[in-house]
């Protein structure tokens, strides 16, 4: 199956990220560049991928992170012009694409599995 013409058309025009490959259960940090009046600065995000979702320039990652007791989930769209780089820290084992359960678990229970080479 071919895309339609339009959407063909659309990821065209729309400036794509070179971000390197990761998919869930890896551990990743995301510079994020922030606006605050007319000053700019990079924000680390770092934490775990639960999942990948869409294609082309629609595609987003979600990524979440403990602070302190509380978890904190963020969606970034893969082709923002405000991601300066991905960075992916660990290689993680999990058996699914969305690893939506990681919510439930906290502390040692949380753990996933590094991927040897």
């Amino acid at each position: 199956m071919s895309k339609p013409a339009l959407m063909q058309f659309v990821d065209t025009l729309t400036k794509s990220n070179e971000l390197p490959a990761f998919k869930a259960g890896d551990t990743i940090t995301v510079s994020y560049k922030i606006k605050e009046g007319n000053k700019e600065r990079i924000q680390q995000f770092q934490g775990v991928v639960l999942q990948r979702v869409g294609s082309g320039t629609t595609a987003t990652f979600t990524v979440r992170k403990m602070s302190g007791n509380i978890g904190v989930e963020r969606i970034f769209p893969v082709n923002s012009p405000f991601i300066e780089k991905v960075e992916v820290n660990k290689r993680g084992v999990v058996r699914r694409a969305r690893i939506f359960y990681l919510r439930k678990l906290t502390g040692k229970k949380a753990r996933i599995k590094e991927r040897r080479f």
